[in-house]
């Protein structure tokens, strides 16, 4: 999980789900991190919810150790040689942030934005140095999911690109580089497809949602830890698979557009787990198993997956 050395400094802007996550990554790297906030409450639990994190993996808690925290975003980006904003997804809040890291960080720092779909160019549009601005978009957790989408926006140096890269690489993730800067960059474009044909399938009444979620999870689903869409054209042949295109692509929905069925859960307030029904009736039992079954997921795949690299 890289070196036990120190690395410098690393700011992170934003004591969410993805920050303190992302700050924990950085400390067990060897970097000394600083967590800012403007919300003390969230910035306070930063140091207890990672600990927590380290003791749920079986790791030692001494990186906890190396973050402190930051109400001042200023201060914060002072003397960061790494910057990484995870702040909420509103353009204009981004927009700001960016503009005063951009006077804070030292020169050779590198400001990276953690947007899950924003072009990273436009969260970049108030900075006087774009250059030193790239996506890296981490996947929730970041402590246990490998990849980071390391966007280059138009005007980012591919110097920067790489210099990035390498620092993911050697703290243990396995980074790709987004060679051009669209909405959603390769992750959210492929998963939001999914989701949009899951949610439409729902609306025409041809299933229920428990059923799409065991067609996924119980065919397909099972094949792409190993096996991607791409390698599976080529397995299965690609003359089959322009026939299967030529003949239900046309009948996909279209055009891209929110499911009917979606919006009106969100205008009744159905929002999901947080409030008990979604697609799915939860209660609290149902929706903290599943959770604590997901992380065990991850959890065993990341753990084979660093056995299969000590192997190799």
């Amino acid at each position: 999980m890289g070196s036990p050395e120190a690395r410098g400094k690393a700011a992170v802007i934003g004591a969410g789900l993805m920050g303190h996550g992302i700050a924990q990554v950085l400390a067990q790297g060897g970097f000394d991190v600083v967590v800012h906030d403007p919300f003390v409450e969230a910035l306070e639990t930063v140091p207890a919810r990672v600990e927590a994190n380290l003791q749920k993996l079986g790791l030692p808690t001494d990186p906890v150790q190396r973050i402190s925290l930051c109400s001042d975003l200023e201060e914060a980006a002072t003397g960061a040689d790494w910057v990484f904003e995870a702040a909420p997804e509103n353009l204009e809040l981004k927009q700001e942030i960016f503009a005063w890291l951009d006077a804070a960080a030292p020169d050779h720092a590198v400001l990276a934005t953690n947007t899950s779909v924003m072009l990273v160019g436009e969260v970049a549009a108030r900075v006087a140095r774009p250059e030193r601005v790239v996506g890296t978009h981490w996947w929730n957790p970041p402590f246990l999911v490998p990849l980071v989408e390391v966007v280059e926006a138009e005007h980012t140096s591919i110097e920067v690109v790489e210099r990035t890269i390498e620092l993911l690489r050697s703290l243990g993730k396995a980074p790709v580089h987004v060679k051009r800067d669209v909405a959603g960059f390769v992750g959210n474009r492929l998963q939001h497809a999914l989701w949009r044909e899951a949610f439409n399938l729902i609306d025409e009444g041809v299933c229920d949602a428990e059923t799409v979620d065991t067609v996924v999870t119980q065919g397909f689903g099972i094949r792409l830890p190993v096996l991607g869409p791409v390698a599976n054209a080529d397995l299965v042949g690609l003359d089959l698979t322009l026939a299967i295109h030529d003949y239900v692509l046309p009948k996909l929905t279209q055009p891209s557009q929110a499911s009917s069925g979606l919006a009106e859960r969100v205008a009744n307030g159905d929002l999901g787990m947080g409030t008990g029904k979604g697609f799915i009736e939860w209660n609290d039992g149902e929706a903290d198993a599943i959770r604590a079954r997901l992380f065990q997921h991850l959890l065993q795949v990341t753990q084979a997956s660093k056995t299969e690299d000590t192997q190799t």
